[in-house]
């Protein structure tokens, strides 16, 4: 009797590591049943989101720039404005992204003036991407344009923030999977397009911004300057062999040829309308 009780004495701890190990071995495989988190993007759907975002007005929310100033979307109706979002724990996507959206910035601002149109980076990565991690991406990324800020949610609105704008990511051991795109809004606050792509060249940004600029309302008084602005961005048009936009001289010849022709006919009328008048008097 005493050495059935040993036994067993010796016995239980092995039973319980047995019952223990056979606990894991559950517990794991009913892990390994349920399904793992998404760590890549939904291609398709992201991009369903993202057209579906075209002629919304995303909420006037408020963030912060890279000095910690609360700047609200607000500000910068009135103009055309683009739209990138980024994480600054991303060493090569979206540095990679920020230097091409920046060279076709350049271009786009020697073509139609910088004082024409906004850019903003939005840091999702919330807490992460503060004013200060914004500012330091932005330096460098080399971006000291007066038109172009950095900003930071905060992290309670970052989900309907990017759900406004149609910006779709998930998180993955490397960072996050996430849309190249940036957005395009027009003076109003709606968005008007999206591009995609890592690498964007000065047109795909160039042309829905002409677009916007060439279809904004003349001023209510005459402004010339005005006016020869919206006539250079008329007359413009992408070269691919060069990557930049040059004069149309044939266009600038048929928009002269017009107007000559124009006068040519009002002086031709008021001169007719001159003579019947005199040949009418007593």
């Amino acid at each position: 009797m005493h050495r059935l009780r040993i036994l067993r004495a010796a016995v239980a701890p092995l039973c319980a590591a047995l019952g223990l190990m056979a606990g894991l071995v559950g517990l794991a495989a009913a892990a390994a049943a349920q399904p793992a988190p998404a760590e890549v993007l939904d291609r398709a759907q992201a991009l369903r989101a993202s057209q579906a975002a075209i002629g919304r007005q995303p909420a006037d929310y408020t963030l912060l720039d890279r000095r910690g100033k609360p700047v609200r979307l607000s500000d910068y109706r009135g103009k055309p404005l683009l739209v990138s979002f980024i994480y600054t724990g991303c060493f090569q996507v979206c540095p990679t992204n920020t230097r091409s959206l920046h060279e076709a910035v350049q271009n786009l601002g020697r073509l139609v003036g910088y004082d024409k149109f906004n850019v903003v980076s939005i840091g999702f990565n919330q807490p992460f991407d503060t004013p200060e991690a914004m500012r330091a991406f932005a330096a460098q990324a080399g971006v000291a344009l007066a038109n172009w800020e950095f900003l930071s949610p905060h992290r309670s609105i970052v989900e309907p923030l990017t759900r406004d704008f149609g910006f779709s990511y998930v998180a993955n051991a490397a960072g996050f999977d996430h849309m190249l795109e940036v957005t395009v809004l027009d003076a109003e606050g709606r968005i008007y397009t999206q591009i995609y792509g890592e690498r964007l060249t000065p047109d795909q940004l160039g042309e829905p911004v002409r677009q916007l600029l060439r279809g904004a309302p003349l001023p209510q008084t005459f402004n010339l300057d005005e006016l020869v602005e919206r006539v250079r961005i008329l007359c413009t048009v992408y070269d691919p062999k060069t990557g930049q936009y040059r004069y149309d001289y044939g266009l600038l010849l048929e928009i002269a040829g017009g107007a000559l022709f124009f006068l040519t006919m009002l002086g031709y009328l008021g001169r007719e309308w001159w003579q019947q008048r005199r040949g009418a008097r007593p």
